[in-house]
């Protein structure tokens, strides 16, 4: 948005911004802010940065805690939620030392690395990646997880289970159970919320391809935005995040990203389209190759595929993400590329044809992934695939152009499967992250802080009782 300081205070003058806010992620993904009257920002400010306590963002110890963030000002928007008009930019996280340095482990960092990493090996210029995402939006959450209490209540009016409401004024128009896809109104109650979400991401530079009300009746959405470079769409995912939960907040609702809220009802995944361009022309299309893809797609492919168990640390690193890899959804949970296979882990958009669209989708990735390592991990096992050429046929990875669910017991039996729990993925990681560290683009100590992180989320999950197992088991 800005060159310079000299940019950023002038347009402050002319919008009257009171309010300074610096957004800086922590490895889960989330957002932390803090905040300073628009007087206090100067060159001054952005040469020494903001001091701030790493421990509690995850990235050091208690013991080397003192980290500084500086704003990346080309990141700036204007907050539409703010009530004291308030300038926003995302930070870059230094570590202190002998010399200040962009700390390692910084996620934005990895991401920038990471292309910095592709121009390197001169396969290509440019990584374009485009996600789809998929949420819930609901009029009611409540949890609670006591020793003595577990519950977890959710509700929306456009809910089937709401049909036989009669405390209130009850117009029908229920959306059934998982006949949510493309619904129309007046049953999709979701319609206006998109479209003022929309508008929001397109007022801050955020391209929309389209939104949609998605299969799951209980508010199920998705919203597909235009493909970019890898960093920029990184930062437009924690974006779009933040728009459509403080919008839904506005609006007496709430947003959920989880991927499996509701037993049965179908998951919300976050599918990343990819590409590769070098001197702007697109390097993944081939007139005479499978799905008119190249070799150097396939080998993209290959690498992905081969790294698919370790890569779910990062593109599903939730317990949550693993109650959607379940067989018998449109999730996939076989590790295999089709063309226009919604059961495979890669699969080719057939609609794709001309040579600056050809493309491929990962399919198990969620959004409660952290954006910057999940895209980074993704780019860097296909980096591995090109440099290493290795060739998914040959690798028994397929293509398979059918239904994998109604192949034969025997043929399926040949298809590898994704880690089933955050603890496989863990322990796949563990196995295998090595291609994560070429260029110098993932760290070790990050790695291995991820694979401590979701090991102990995975535990404090599995020693909690679960409501199912009173059902199961409390009068053996």
């Amino acid at each position: 948005m800005f060159n310079n300081v000299k940019e950023v205070k002038e347009f402050c003058d002319k919008e009257d911004i009171k309010i300074i806010d610096f957004k800086v992620v922590d490895l889960t993904g989330r957002w932390h802010h803090l905040s300073i009257p628009v007087e206090r920002f100067d060159e001054d400010l952005m040469e020494k940065g903001i001091g701030f306590d790493g421990s509690s963002y995850g990235f050091l110890t208690v013991e080397k805690s003192d980290m500084i963030f500086k704003p990346d000002i080309n990141t700036a928007f204007v907050d539409p939620f703010c009530e004291i008009k308030t300038l926003t930019m995302i930070a870059d996280i230094y570590q202190l030392g002998d010399e200040t340095k962009r700390f390692e482990g910084d996620p934005r960092y990895i991401a920038e690395k990471a292309q910095q990493y592709l121009r390197e090996t001169k396969i290509a210029d440019e990584n374009i990646i485009g996600p789809e995402f998929e949420f819930n939006v609901f009029d009611h959450i409540s949890y609670v997880n006591k020793g003595h209490h577990q519950e977890v209540f959710i509700d929306t009016a456009q809910a089937h289970w709401n049909m036989g409401r009669k405390e209130e004024q009850n117009l029908g128009y229920k959306v059934p159970f998982q006949k949510g896809y493309h619904v129309d109104i007046p049953n999709d109650l979701t319609n206006d919320f998109r479209n003022k979400i929309t508008l929001q991401l397109e007022k801050m530079g955020i391209e929309v391809k389209y939104h949609h009300h998605e299969v799951g009746g209980a508010g199920q959405i998705e919203i597909e935005v235009e493909r970019g470079k890898l960093l920029d769409m990184a930062d437009n995912t924690l974006k779009l995040k933040y728009i459509v939960k403080n919008l839904a907040v506005q609006e007496g609702r709430t947003v959920t990203f989880m991927p499996k809220p509701i037993y049965g009802e179908a998951g919300n995944g976050m599918h990343v389209h990819m590409q590769l361009f070098k001197d702007n022309e697109p390097i993944f299309y081939d007139e005479n190759g499978y799905s008119q893809l190249s070799d150097i797609a396939l080998y993209y492919i290959g690498g992905i595929l081969k790294h698919s168990a370790a890569l779910l640390a990062f593109t599903n690193p939730s317990t949550n993400s693993y109650k959607r890899l379940v067989p018998g959804y449109e999730a996939p949970v076989s590790i295999c590329f089709a063309t226009a296979n919604r059961s495979a882990v890669i699969r080719i958009p057939d609609y794709a044809r001309k040579p600056e669209e050809k493309r491929f989708e990962f399919r198990p990735s969620d959004a409660t992934a952290n954006p910057y390592l999940a895209y980074s991990a993704l780019l860097m096992a296909g980096i591995d695939g090109i440099i290493n050429k290795i060739d998914p046929t040959e690798e028994k990875f397929g293509p398979y152009d059918v239904n994998i669910f109604e192949l034969p017991e025997d043929k399926r039996k040949e298809i590898k499967s994704l880690p089933k729990s955050l603890e496989e993925a863990a322990d796949a990681l563990e196995k295998d992250y090595e291609f994560l560290l070429s260029g110098g683009v993932f760290t070790e100590a990050l790695i291995k802080d991820q694979i401590m992180r979701i090991r102990k989320e995975a535990n404090k999950v599995n020693t909690f009782p679960n409501p199912k197992e009173f059902e199961l088991y409390y009068d053996l």
